[in-house]
């Protein structure tokens, strides 16, 4: 079981029964990404707009954050916090998630996608040693040791995956990157840890209600997301809604809900709790890519569970 550390904030922490189920809940939408997403594809591609359907999900939060805010009662605080220096620090997280965004597509042209699905395991130890320098939290040695664990869990995930071919009377797996492609994916595990670090800084430091926090949040994510969508579409493009099925809105509606739980264990929790549940969510991917997509579990899979098993007891114990 993952557990939360004791967190200093304007709010209540939820009751442990609930973070139990806030985090398995987090767990299973965010392992769940990806073998829906595949179930959309038709002829091995998607057949809508990936911006359109990350703008969606950005105002999907916007707006379940304004209605939160509404049914608190507390929305008198969005007239008396509304100013440059309170609601300015809120953009940055926004800038850079939408750099890294970008940074993945870019980066492409320097590494395979498995070259880069195993190096980008390097944001555990990014965002663990910003955490610690940033924010002033000491680590024990078993817990490096533990993140040290969920960094190899990652990479055995990411290596069971591995297409591998035959070359010969060997095998061989189509791997390559250039030393540009090295530097690039190292700027964006930096900046991955970066975002989450001074998310929680920003979240804890300012004594405001959580739903306000995630409306200054995600007004610069729709802006910014919003710009970005309208200056990639051209002649020829895709309409804004075009190739949406039911299956695409649960995704958008899932994605919305592991955004809005995810503020909730950056505000009350840490974003070392954070890492362990994108770890733990490798798992669910990989039951579900099985159950859903067929594909075949390799042995390599058990690995990585009694890894990641066992960093969540040396790190909470």
């Amino acid at each position: 079981m993952i557990a939360v550390d004791n967190v200093g904030s304007s709010e209540a922490e939820p009751p442990r029964r609930r973070w139990v189920l806030l985090l398995l809940l987090l767990v299973l939408i965010y392992g769940s990404h990806a073998p829906l997403i595949s179930l959309t594809k038709v002829d091995g591609h998607v057949p809508f707009s990936p911006s359109s359907c990350v703008v969606l999900i950005e105002f999907t939060k916007l707006l379940v954050s304004f209605v939160s805010l509404l049914a608190s009662g507390n929305l008198s605080a969005l007239k008396v916090s509304v100013s440059v220096v309170t609601v300015a620090p809120y953009a940055i997280p926004a800038v850079l998630y939408a750099f890294n965004n970008n940074l993945v597509v870019f980066m492409q042209a320097y590494m395979d996608p498995s070259s880069f699905q195993v190096l980008s395991n390097l944001k555990i130890v990014s965002t663990a040693l910003l955490y610690t320098s940033c924010l002033g939290k000491r680590l024990r040695r078993g817990q490096w040791f533990a993140l040290g664990l969920l960094v190899a869990a990652g990479v055995c995930h990411s290596y069971s995956g591995l297409d591998w071919e035959p070359i010969g009377d060997e095998s061989t797996s189509r791997l390559h990157i250039t030393s540009w492609g090295l530097l690039l994916v190292l700027v964006y595990c930096f900046i991955s840890g970066l975002a989450a670090v001074y998310t929680e800084r920003v979240l804890k430091t300012q004594r405001l209600p959580l739903s306000l926090q995630n409306l200054f949040l995600y007004v610069f994510g729709v802006a910014i997301n919003l710009a970005s969508h309208l200056s990639s579409s051209g002649d020829g493009q895709q309409g804004f809604l075009e190739g949406f099925s039911t299956l695409v809105w649960l995704i958008i509606a899932g994605q919305a809900a592991n955004g809005l739980l995810m503020s909730v264990i950056m505000k009350h929790g840490t974003g070392i709790t954070r890492l362990f549940v994108i770890s733990s969510a490798m798992l669910v991917n990989g039951v579900l890519s099985w159950g859903l997509l067929g594909i075949e579990l390799t042995p390599y899979f058990l690995f990585p569970v009694v890894l990641i098993g066992w960093a969540v007891y040396l790190y909470y114990r």
